[in-house]
């Protein structure tokens, strides 16, 4: 068992170095199947001294629920942004910025929160306090603050929290 955990340091991380790697090339063929593999094998097993501490998942099925509704709302956001590009003028536009007090506290679910809403067309996390109690996020129109607020701590924050802690 200690020699699989040598050689897979982090099996997920390996699975998905592999997939990634598949995803670039655009073209399946053993060839490239056994390079992302032994890519997947080497990078986790060459950066395993700066992961002291594996991070924890506490339901892997939320986080693959939770990548396909991040997925859903780049697609929603788009068409979102788009409209207010191609529509909106300038002068009704109300870009803010918004200060989001975070419940989490593993770093793994403040870094996946802040990657989410940066992936999500319309807003930016632009900034962590120092005490990491607080995310300063960029939005593209966002009339309500509020409900910004409370629609990323409740869609978001709150299933990573499920999934992390």
């Amino acid at each position: 068992m200690k020699l699989l955990n040598r050689l897979l340091p982090h099996p997920l991380l390996t699975l998905m170095l592999t997939v990634i790697w598949q995803l670039l090339v655009n073209k399946f063929s053993l060839n490239s199947l056994l390079f992302g593999f032994l890519l997947g094998l080497l990078i986790p097993i060459a950066t395993q001294p700066y992961w002291p501490n594996r991070p924890k998942l506490k339901s892997p099925l939320r986080l693959a629920t939770y990548v396909l509704l991040v997925f859903w709302d780049i697609v929603i956001a788009n068409i979102t942004v788009a409209r207010i590009i191609l529509f909106m003028p300038n002068s009704k536009r109300q870009p803010t910025w918004v200060e989001i007090p975070l419940d989490i506290r593993t770093p793994e679910a403040i870094a996946m929160l802040g990657g989410t809403i940066t992936m999500t067309p319309g807003t930016l996390t632009a900034d962590i306090s120092a005490d990491g109690r607080y995310l300063l996020v960029h939005c593209l129109h966002a009339p309500d603050t509020t409900s910004v607020r409370d629609e990323i701590k409740t869609r978001y924050e709150r299933r990573l929290k499920e999934i992390f802690e």
